[in-house]
């Protein structure tokens, strides 16, 4: 059976889907934390390009992840927030902080063991 045979049936495959791209994680962490506008994100995340920014949020908020608000305004003024399913992610954000904090303790002490 083909991946994208099991895009919306299998929850493994479909997680990997939808958090894809490489800066999702972290773009959902900031946007957990307050909606943002678009300057804002970029200031948190330094690395990540203009363009790579525009497109992780259009696959996020394909995906359902995020909601775009754009207000009729002049300059245009646009704000990034978790959608409802993502609200439902920060609790994976919180495990997956806590696995990782775990992990970076085992790298330690391994390396203290060199």
């Amino acid at each position: 059976m083909a991946e994208n045979d099991l895009f919306g049936k299998c929850p493994y495959t479909t997680a990997q889907k939808v958090l894809s791209g490489k800066w999702s994680i972290l773009i959902l962490y900031h946007l957990g934390k307050k909606t943002m506008r678009f300057g804002e994100l970029q200031r948190q995340l330094p690395d990540l390009t203009q363009s790579a920014l525009t497109k992780q949020l259009r696959a996020l908020e394909e995906n359902g992840m995020i909601e775009r608000k754009v207000y009729p305004q002049v300059p245009p003024k646009v704000e990034y927030s978790l959608s409802d399913i993502g609200i439902k992610f920060k609790k994976v954000l919180a495990e997956l902080a806590i696995w990782g904090n775990e992990y970076i303790k085992t790298l330690q002490n391994k390396s203290l063991e060199i």
